[in-house]
């Protein structure tokens, strides 16, 4: 053949090949991620190296100026305070005492708060969906959407009150929903780099966590200024986030989802079936087979040399298995129905210890001035615990991201929430110690730690026991539930407030004694059960064995005889 008709073929065969591999994928061996109606992934090996190291920098900054900024909120809210937001709901005795924040003032302040942290958590669900059906750059171009009506919320707040409309609130709820849709499909550029999906991901996970420090941030600028700086200024001169948040996902982030290590090494597969078929095929004209083979050739090539060659994937597929394993619980639920999964004990203590946990989480955040103001009788050093909470929130977890990762690949699920247990008992005795610096830094570090341990916890432990295939919809429903409890808080201000005249004590002792009985019922229902499920497997095992008989023995083990 002439070398024009190699190049007819080579343009011929560019849309055949790609249909072939759709046929195959779609056949049964490998759908490669593709479903009707999704937006079906890609792999990280077809986009270039550069544009993918650019990808993952763009995701961690948007992550770190946007993801997570709600949870600031201890920060924003000494200057809402100071601005004067609700001051005109206290009553004139509460004026006349000239109290720092009065009651009517905290439970609305507290409730725009409850509001973002219901929302944040609720709405996973939302971008989940959305994610699956338009892929990641519809996702973050709705949450940067969101989020710049957030910060004109607070921007026109004054207008809009003008209406009779509390704008807070609606404002602090898009923050908190822009947010998911900007942090949640970030998560597969991990998949950009295999082999450092890991760093990755401490990556983005950090930026969120950092992100709380953004409020931090405006609060030393208001302060510097000495209040010119207004709330005005500040979430419109923000405005340029979410707008290049936007233009970002236009001009360089993925329209669609990378694939993971498992459809990658699926792909794999296929292609070298592919191979196999050109090769037994001698009906083909010689240059469309041959085109053909350095197709298949250098794809599984590419795909060997992003996953570190075909021996890393498989010691990282052993690695996998051995964590499993030392789980202790890993399979428990795998392949039963979803309904079945949601009425065992393994979700119904999990989601239990969740809703409480979430909620005293929350409820710290939202309250932590006022509750260091009673127990230290000073509203001076509660502004220095709030300092100093500010600080090491965003801090504590970003350095506590690799800890977390090596806890969770060396113990057991049972050693972990028994971990998870006795922290949440010891911080929680902490916050009840009046007039002690150290009980309240110690038990601020300790909670900075437990907050991203707990929620990657949780996380590890649905997949590990309930399976991917209903990852989503397990921990979905766990989260979702302990988001929608959080409008409890609500009842806990009022009671610290109005029952206990200010007094957290009470709220925290109830929370923390439901949370380690929850905590205890939980591991030892782990600790019982897990031991059932491996005399099962080791029964099975023992079945499967094929009987020896040793030299001069017998298989009823009595000799020869």
């Amino acid at each position: 053949m002439t070398s024009q008709s190699s190049t007819v073929a080579e343009n011929r065969l560019h849309a055949s090949i790609q249909d072939q591999q759709s046929t195959t994928l779609n056949g049964g061996k490998y759908d490669g991620g593709v479903r009707p109606g999704k937006v079906p992934p890609v792999g990280a090996f077809e986009v270039s190296r550069t544009i993918r190291v650019v990808q993952v920098g763009v995701a961690t900054i948007y992550c770190l100026l946007a993801a997570g900024v709600v949870f600031g909120y201890a920060a924003l809210k000494p200057v809402m305070i100071k601005e004067g937001i609700y001051r005109e709901h206290c009553t004139e005795h509460e004026l006349a005492k000239n109290v720092h924040v009065c009651f009517e003032q905290e439970i609305r302040l507290n409730f725009m708060f409850t509001v973002a942290a219901v929302a944040t958590n609720v709405c996973a669900l939302l971008v989940g969906a959305i994610l699956d059906q338009y892929g990641p750059r519809v996702s973050g171009m709705i949450g940067s959407v969101l989020f710049a009506l957030g910060c004109l919320g607070f921007g026109f707040a004054d207008k809009i009150h003008s209406y009779s409309v509390d704008p807070y609130p609606i404002a602090y709820f898009l923050l908190a929903v822009g947010g998911p849709f900007i942090f949640i499909p970030s998560f597969h550029l991990s998949n950009a780099f295999p082999t450092h999906s890991g760093l990755v991901l401490s990556m983005l996970t950090g930026a969120f966590d950092s992100s709380s420090a953004i409020f931090l941030l405006y609060r030393i600028v208001y302060e510097k200024t000495g209040g010119r700086v207004g709330l005005q200024e500040w979430f419109l001169g923000y405005l340029i986030v979410p707008a290049f948040i936007f233009v970002m996902q236009v001009l360089v982030m993925p329209v669609r989802s990378y694939k993971t290590v498992v459809e990658l090494v699926r792909q794999v597969e296929v292609e070298e079936e592919l191979l196999e078929e050109e090769d037994s095929d001698y009906e083909q004209d010689e240059v469309e087979v041959r085109i053909r083979r350095q197709h298949h050739e250098s794809v599984i090539g590419e795909i060997d040399s992003l996953l570190g060659g075909k021996n890393a994937a498989e010691e990282s597929e052993r690695r996998r298995e051995k964590r499993h394993e030392g789980s202790g619980v890993w399979g428990a639920m795998h392949g039963r129905p979803v309904t079945k999964q949601i009425a065992s004990g393994w979700f119904v203590l999990i989601a239990l210890f969740t809703i409480i946990q979430m909620t005293r989480i929350n409820y710290f955040v939202a309250t932590i001035r006022s509750q260091y103001e009673f127990l230290f009788h000073s509203y001076s050093k509660a502004v220095e615990i709030n300092e100093f909470f500010d600080i090491a929130l965003p801090v504590g977890g970003v350095l506590a991201v690799p800890f977390i990762g090596l806890i969770l690949d060396s113990f057991s699920t049972l050693s972990v929430l028994s971990i998870l247990v006795t922290m949440a008992a010891a911080i929680g005795a902490l916050g009840l110690v009046e007039r002690s610096y150290m009980a309240a830094l110690a038990g601020i570090i300790g909670f900075v730690i437990y907050r991203p341990f707990y929620y990657t916890a949780v996380s590890d432990y649905t997949a590990k026991v309930f399976g991917f295939k209903t990852f989503g919809k397990i921990y979905g429903l766990v989260i979702c539930l302990a988001g929608l409890f959080n409008f409890s808080q609500a009842g806990l201000d009022a009671l610290t407030f109005k029952v206990f005249h200010k007094d957290p004590r009470p709220v925290n002792s109830g929370l923390l004694v439901a949370a380690v009985a929850i905590g205890i019922a939980l591991v030892l229902y782990v600790w019982r059960t897990g031991r059932k499920i491996k005399r099962f497997r080791l029964g099975l095992e023992a079945e499967r064995a094929e009987p020896t008989v040793m030299p001069g023995g017998s298989l009823n083990g009595y000799g020869g005889v």
